[in-house]
């Protein structure tokens, strides 16, 4: 009876009142006070498009989104060339642990790497394999992880400098990126991405940019997919531009499998990707 005259009282005078008792929040969950499991957000994965997710891992939690094949081709003949290129991962990893409500910490690492670059003018060819780069992403949600038709983070990331080899080029790079989504309807959503990428090119960091559009369609409680256009623009070199389309199939609420694949649009940009991936949350 006491909280009905603090209502009636507080919408007559037009002061705000909480009933704390009767509102519940996640904001105290923690990684050492996790989210139970009746109020965690539906899984949001990064993968398999190239826009990243502006929702976090809820806290206390943690997702695993794995590349489990994944193989470019391109064909490159400019200016007199008569280079191929071929690349091949498996089990590239991004553990993601939710630290707040609104905090995850990603752990990216790419373990097994293989390239080949054939010179057709020279006849050479030139095979690499080894263990890839190991990246720290931390993704903070602005607005949008537990309510409303729109979200955006803020994601800060970096490359630690590992030995160099003919995989890695040895170096600290990072960069930031600013990942925004909206509903556009009850099964069609719109992903955005800018992101800021400093690079090495030996001497200084290069400022890359590389930002990306996608569109989602749930067609069953199961099935999605989507297709995106994603752009890279490079200091002093041509524009890189890929056509993108993928499907997902959820087999639970924690397990989902996706394959795409990218399209190059632009000569510079990689002829053709494919891959097939998985997601786990726990």
């Amino acid at each position: 009876m006491n909280y009905l005259y603090a209502l009636v009282a507080g919408l007559y005078l037009g002061v705000p009142i909480a009933l704390t008792a009767t509102v519940p929040t996640k904001l105290n969950y923690t990684l050492f006070n996790p989210t139970p499991p009746s109020v965690m957000r539906e899984l949001s994965t990064d993968r398999p498009d190239q826009t990243e997710s502006p929702y976090t891992v809820d806290a206390g939690h943690f997702q695993i989104e794995l590349d489990m094949a994944k193989g470019s081709w391109d064909h490159d003949k400019a200016t007199g060339n008569d280079l191929v290129s071929r690349e091949q991962n498996f089990a590239n990893a991004n553990l993601k642990i939710g630290l707040t409500n609104s905090i995850d910490l990603q752990l990216i690492a790419t373990p097994f790497n293989s390239t080949e670059a054939e010179d057709r003018v020279s006849n050479t060819t030139i095979k690499s394999t080894g263990f890839g780069d190991f990246s720290t992403r931390l993704k903070i949600n602005v607005w949008g992880n537990d309510e409303g038709d729109s979200a955006f983070a803020i994601m800060p990331f970096i490359k630690w400098p590992l030995p160099v080899s003919a995989i890695r080029n040895g170096k600290t790079e990072g960069g930031i990126i600013f990942p925004y989504s909206r509903a556009l309807s009850e099964t069609m959503g719109l992903g955005t991405m800018l992101e800021l990428d400093f690079v090495s090119n030996g001497a200084i960091l290069e400022t890359e940019y590389f930002t990306t559009a996608t569109v989602s369609q749930t067609f069953s409680e199961q099935l999605g997919g989507y297709v995106e256009i994603a752009v890279r623009l490079i200091p002093n070199a041509p524009w890189q531009s890929q056509f993108d389309l993928g499907t997902t199939y959820g087999f639970s609420d924690d397990l989902q499998f996706d394959v795409g694949a990218n399209i190059g649009f632009t000569p510079d940009a990689p002829d053709l990707t494919v891959f097939a991936g998985i997601t786990w949350r726990r």
